[in-house]
Formats: structure tokens, sequence, C-alpha cells
């Protein structure tokens, strides 16, 4: 008797292979049969004109302080995931001493978009060492399966005290030692692999650099040297590489990533996109990423499922005015009344006043600027709006002063008005670019962010965008195909990080499998939420066409509800598949 029968979907296998019509029989939380099924089952799930794949892996997220409280850590696990890596960009939780919560409190807040108040209460601290992280972490249920990297800035806060927290700060050959000591316990604990940032993007809740930014190679080989001794897990980092307009620096940032994966003999990524301030940056990343591997170096680039931006409004955490001192005035959690004072004129004079004086050139320029930039969020969202729609479009058409008519737009429905502006990934107003990135041979699909940027960005629906978007085709007719799309999220992610128990559909392999219906795929707007604890704000996107999501041969999700479940839990390491 087989615990679970899905029956007569199209089975897009997570190999890359053509699809194919057949049953996939489940017992003991793994696949055991795909054909025709005929062995008796406690369940059928009716799977017609449906696609069945395998559980999709997002190897970019930071739910590290979400786990604490929330075992389905939504939204991702809307969206089709089933395993997850969390700790990216070299921030987390772990390790802390007692004394210094508050710290990384505040580095998740500037950094990641989490709310501190949310933080402070959400999390449990049961936990000092990096070990004991994941033993906190094993000891909960999730609705997905969970690994973590060591995150070098709370190693290098925990090692060097608030001299760890200032950018310009050079650790001793002692401390380096004590360093390397940690990230390789934390390897052989269970780590994915070791993450570090060295992005100006990356910022404290007061503004103050992150301390990794800028850590010379003789602190990052720490990292290279226990993961050779441990002789396990890889490296993740994010660097302006691609943002910086002086080519040299990319070169050397280059050089000491591959310095980086000689030394360790690991894997390694690193976060890529396009921005318009270089705009050819990225095609000589791929040129010396392309060139690494073909040293014998396993280097991949990570790449967005589409633009990456912000989503702003009155009732989120962004939007051209919120830097302003009035507008910092407004209450920050009860949105009601924030939004009743914004549309007072007296407050709206005030407010467009101020901004009248801000600088021009500043880092928030797509922000406090950029109206052609800004594209209302419609239903389902328009990830690849044309330019004739922005707001600074619809301002000139109407001979409206961009500034006061944008006040307008933001004021609409109520103040509910949701606003995207992509950033990275949209030169020229198109996805040409991130179609090329996303079919550059040596590319992951990932940063999706999931767990972070709670009132600015939604990007954990990155599956659904590829599932639907690319599968389609982007509109300069740019298409994926589907067996391609499933393979980037399921195997080929999986296997990156030491997964080789899942993302396939086959015997022997894990049961994390999707029931999608590919024709009713689509995206709503997100929703602005508030249950994050302390009464936290977040964006929650909701897809529509997830028939059914299984995890460990468990139905977790049925029509986009959670089924009140848990079968996932902590990943350890590598995960191989059973002899």
């Amino acid at each position: 008797m087989l615990d679970l029968v899905i029956r007569n979907g199209f089975v897009i296998d997570g190999t890359g292979a053509a699809g194919f019509h057949a049953d996939v029989g489940i017992a003991g939380g793994r696949i055991v049969e795909v054909g025709d099924v005929s062995t008796p089952a406690r369940r059928v799930l009716e799977a017609e004109g449906h696609a069945v794949t395998p559980g999709f892996v997002d190897l970019h997220t930071h739910y590290d302080g979400q786990a604490s409280w929330d075992g389905v850590l939504a939204p991702s696990s809307l969206h089709g995931v089933t395993s997850l890596v969390m700790g990216n960009c070299g921030v987390g939780f772990a390790p802390v001493r007692p004394t210094a919560h508050a710290t990384l409190i505040s580095l998740l807040e500037g950094v990641e978009d989490i709310p501190g108040s949310a933080l402070a209460e959400g999390l449990t601290w049961d936990w000092e060492s990096f070990p004991d992280y994941l033993d906190a972490i094993d000891r909960r249920d999730y609705a997905v399966d969970i690994g973590a990297y060591v995150p070098h800035a709370a190693v290098r806060a925990y090692v060097m005290g608030e001299r760890g927290g200032d950018a310009h700060a050079k650790p001793s050959e002692g401390e380096i030692a004590a360093m390397e000591e940690i990230v390789y316990a934390g390897l052989m604990a269970g780590a994915v692999g070791f993450s570090t940032s060295r992005t100006r993007n990356h910022k404290t809740k007061e503004g103050e650099l992150i301390g990794t930014l800028y850590a010379d190679p003789r602190e990052l080989l720490l990292a290279a040297r226990a993961l050779r001794r441990a002789d396990r897990g890889i490296c993740q980092l994010v660097s302006d590489a691609f943002l910086d307009p002086e080519e040299a620096f990319a070169a050397t940032e280059m050089d000491l990533m591959e310095q980086i994966a000689v030394s360790s003999g690991r894997p390694l990524t690193f976060s890529l996109g396009q921005i318009a301030s270089v705009p050819e940056r990225w095609r000589y990343l791929l040129r010396r990423a392309e060139a690494m591997v073909a040293k014998g170096l396993d280097i991949k680039a990570q790449v967005p499922a589409r633009a990456i931006g912000a989503i702003a409004g009155f009732a989120t955490t962004i939007n051209p005015f919120y830097l302003l001192p009035r507008y910092r005035a407004l209450p920050e959690t009860d949105i009601p009344e924030r939004l009743r004072l914004l549309a007072l004129p007296e407050v709206r004079a005030q407010i467009l006043e101020e901004h009248r004086t801000l600088p021009a050139g500043s880092p928030f320029n797509d922000l406090h600027y950029g109206y052609d930039r800004m594209f209302r969020i419609g239903n389902p969202v328009d990830y690849e709006p044309h330019p004739d729609t922005s707001i600074g479009a619809e301002a000139r058409r109407l001979g409206r002063d961009p500034l006061d008519y944008a006040y307008d737009v933001f004021l609409e429905d109520g103040g509910h008005r949701l606003i995207y502006i992509p950033v990275i990934n949209y030169n020229g107003g198109n996805l040409s670019g991130a179609y090329e990135l996303l079919t550059f041979e040596h590319a992951l699909y990932g940063l999706s962010d999931g767990g972070a940027h709670c009132g600015s960005i939604c990007d954990a629906s990155f599956p659904t965008t590829m599932m639907s978007l690319w599968r389609q085709g982007n509109k300069q007719g740019q298409r994926i195909p589907i067996e391609r799309i499933v393979h980037g999220y399921t195997r080929r992610n999986a296997e990156f990080v030491g997964w080789h128990d899942r993302g396939v559909i086959a015997p022997g392999y894990l049961a994390d499998v999707n029931v999608i219906d590919l024709d009713g795929l689509s995206l709503p707007p997100p929703e602005i939420v508030q249950d994050l604890p302390a009464g936290g704000t977040r964006l929650l996107q909701r897809p529509s066409g997830y028939r059914y999501t299984v995890k460990h041969g468990q139905v977790s999700f049925d029509n986009g509800e959670w089924m009140g479940i848990l079968p996932g839990g902590l990943l350890r390491g590598e995960q191989r598949l059973p002899a």
C-alpha cells in the first residue's frame, strides 16, 4: 500500500529532460514509482492537465529570525519551495554573545529590512554558538527543509566585539584564527557553508557600513581554510563588483573570489545583476566566471528571475518621501493614522516642500526622483512594465509636475496604492538582460531574499515568475523551456548546495513535489499584513495555480492553503540518496 499517488500528471522531472505523462507513487516520504502506478494508495491526487515537478530549492533567503517563531516560512512556502538556505550575505543571529543581541538585531534590521521590534519579541535566543543555533532550529518543525550558512558578520562581532562592526577594523592574527575555528565548527555541525557581504548597500539600522565590507584577503581566506579542512560546504558572497563604476575594483573582487575558490577547493556563488550606471559590467563578470570555470573551479553567478527593485507605498516601508523629517515624524506602526495624516493638505505641502530641498545625485535617486521607473502595480502584477506607463510618463502627458503627481498617485486607494520600482535587471525598460543572465551556462536561480526586506520587496515569488513569465516569454519574445526552468529551481540548485537526495522525480528521491496548474499560474499584488511579532508589517504575495505542494510525502499546501502540518526541518550538511 502506497501513502500517496499523484495520478495522470505531466511530469517535469527536474533533470532537464522532456516532460512526460505519468503517475507518481510515494511511500515513507520517498518516491517509489514513476509511470503507470497500479499499486493501491491511501490517498490519490488527480493531476490531469497539471505539471508535476520536484519541490523548488531557494538558495538565497533570510529566515534566520522568522525561523524562531514561524514554522510555515511564508511567503517562500507558498511558491512551491520545499527546501531553502538562509544566512546569506554574511548576516544572521549566530554566533552571538548574550550581551550582543541588540547588535545583531540592528544589523538585520538595517541590512535586510526586518522590523527590529519583531526580532526583539520573536527571537528566542536559545543559543550562543553556531552549533547551538543549529540545535535550536533542529528542535523545531517547518513546512520546508532548512539549511544555514555560517554568517561572517556575526562571527566577526563574536570574536572582535564592537570592533567587528567597524568596516575599517582589521582583526589580529589571533582573532583570525578564532574566526576560522568558529567557521570550521559550524561546518562540522552541519552548516551548508560560509557567507559574507562586500557591498555598501548593506548598512545597520543606524546607517553604519557592515563590518565585513572591507575584509581583506587575509581575513576571508580563513573561511577558505575552514572549508578545505572540513572538505564540505560552499562560499556565498554579495559584492559591489557589478555596481561600482571602477572596473579595476571589479577585477580585484573577481581575483579575490578566484583566490577563495582555489584555496578552499569548494564551490562559490556570487550575486550578479545588470544596472544602468555601469550597463556592461555584468558581461565582464560573466566572462571572468567562464574563465574560472575553464580553470576547473566551481564558480556560479546567482541571478534573479526578474528585475530587482522596491515595492513602494505610503503603507509600506519606503516611498519617495520616507527619509524626509516630516514624513519620519508620522506614526510608524499605526498605518491608518499615517495614511489619514498624509492626505491632509498641510502635511502634503510640508512634505513636498522638504522634498524639493533634496540634493540631486544621492544614492536614492531612483527612489526620490526616478518617476520614469515608478509603475502602478496591477492584478496580475506586470513585472515587465513599458516605460510609457510610468508615473513620470503619465505626469508629462497630463502636464503635471512629476513630484506633485507622484504624491497623488501614492494617495490612491486610500493610501494603499503599491508602486513597483525596478532598478537592477531593467536596463532599457525590458528584461532582455535578465534573459541573458538566466540562460548563462554557469548561473543559478536565486536572490529571492525570502524573509527579508519585509516592507519593501516581495521577491520570494521568483519561482512563480520563472514558471509563468519565462515559460511564456517576455515582451521581447525570449522564453525559457519549462524543463530548463524546473531543472534550474530543483536539481541544479539542490546539487550545488550538496543536497543530492532531492530535486528529481524518480524512485529513491525525497517526495517533495509540486502539482501546478500552469495555465492558471499568476501573481496578484502583494498584501500588506501585520502578522509579525509586535505587530510588524510585511508584504505577503499569494500566487494562484499551485494545486498541491507535497513535502516529505505529505500534502502541506492545497490550493495555496496550508494544511497545518510541518513535515520539514533542519538539514545538516550534504544529503545523500539512500543506498
